[in-house]
């Protein structure tokens, strides 16, 4: 296959070498399970453990117990919402969140409120930041959980997440965090933010794909949703995926070496991109926080045009990129997210989400960008909505 250049990372992201290798080597030689009581099963919850160990210095997790393995983000999220909601169903059955959380969210509290939970989503403003005061307005006394996205997967806001925990701390209600997007990309420290959930994914930072923790502090009133045996400190049932386990948490390890040469090179091609993108078109909107925001994601409105047709045209060059998450994408309404931040829903739809990668170059860019004014171009000679004479 033609080389192709990536500027979908959010979707997906190459396994690192490193990463790769320590997983050839544990096929090759790691195969026990960790719950056997020999050699092999005393070898295989050895490298559980070291794995656990990264992924906890990672997040600066400080109990090695509060690491519970999964199958991805998307299981991370549903176990916290959904294991903290059974546990504390005595308590009351409201739950708070925002407008623009990932579908693992929204579709997890759909299921809820078919089992009579109600949940009370809180507005953002136009870059798509959650007021702390507005979800302290929504906590009630029978509100037994708040999740709040750490990062838009969409728009890149980063949200103001330290001040939703205090607020949360101090009203005595579990804060989950939906941190996807951004473990592994910027720092996090859940000791400094005061979570007291926090959901994860490998792929984000160049681990294997279906593979993901959740971090679930100390004294957490939480259900597993899986019955079965007592693995992960009783917390998930089922033979852990130990190959994947022992990717994640080198991928982990490589992170936190690597996480400030990592972001400079990402706000690189960012700023990069930002600065030509006027040369090559006009009439568009930058979406999400001009300052506090993801360093490798940028989501661009181009008026005219309708996204997944220069999704299509971009691919045909072997360029690849996305129009929303991967998880939305294929959906004929308009994005929530970008509707939630005053996007009509023209705009909405000639969205481009770019994000970048360790792979991407100065030149990436480039031709992206001559790529992009030709589609561009194109769509908008043939759209009845694009004023002539421009």
């Amino acid at each position: 296959m033609e080389q192709v250049i990536n500027l979908d990372h959010l979707s997906a992201n190459p396994i690192l070498p490193e990463v790769q290798e320590a997983m050839i080597q544990a096929m090759k030689n790691n195969y026990g399970n960790p719950s056997s009581q020999h050699k092999l099963g005393d070898s295989a919850a050895r490298a559980l453990e070291n794995a656990r160990e990264s992924v906890a210095r990672l997040i600066n997790a400080k109990d090695l117990k509060e690491i519970v393995f999964t199958s991805g983000g998307t299981e991370s999220v549903n176990h916290a919402i959904k294991g903290v909601a059974f546990a504390r169903v005595e308590k009351g059955r409201h739950i708070v969140t925002s407008n623009i959380e990932h579908n693992a969210v929204l579709r997890s509290l759909r299921r809820l409120k078919l089992m009579d939970y109600q949940v009370t989503s809180v507005p953002v403003d136009k870059y798509g930041i959650i007021g702390a005061d507005k979800v302290a307005e929504a906590i009630k006394p029978e509100t037994i959980l708040v999740t709040v996205m750490h990062s838009n997967n969409e728009i890149g806001t980063i949200e103001p997440i330290k001040e939703i925990a205090a607020l949360c701390r101090e009203k005595k209600v579990p804060f989950h965090t939906d941190a996807v997007d951004s473990v592994g990309v910027v720092p996090m420290d859940v000791q400094d933010l005061g979570l007291d959930l926090l959901s994860l994914s490998s792929n984000t930072f160049y681990g294997p794909a279906g593979v993901g923790a959740l971090y679930s502090k100390k004294g957490t009133s939480i259900w597993p949703l899986l019955d079965g045996g007592v693995q992960e400190n009783n917390k998930r049932a089922g033979a852990e995926n130990l190959i994947g386990i022992i990717g994640l948490g080198k991928a982990a390890e490589l992170a936190v070496r690597e996480m400030e040469s990592r972001k400079r090179h990402y706000l690189e091609l960012k700023k990069t991109l930002l600065r030509e993108l006027p040369n090559y078109i006009d009439e568009y909107i930058i979406n999400g926080h001009p300052e506090l925001c993801l360093p490798n994601l940028l989501s661009v409105s181009i008026k005219y045009v309708e996204g997944e047709s220069l999704v299509l045209m971009l691919d045909d060059e072997n360029i690849a990129l996305s129009t929303r998450s991967a998880c939305a994408a294929g959906a004929l309404q308009a994005s929530h997210v970008l509707i939630s931040i005053g996007r009509d829903f023209a705009d909405a739809q000639g969205t481009l989400v770019i994000s970048f990668g360790l792979d991407n170059k100065k030149e990436d860019i480039t031709r992206f960008l001559s790529v992009l004014r030709e589609a561009v171009k194109t769509l908008r000679d043939i759209s009845p909505l694009y004023p002539r004479g421009k």
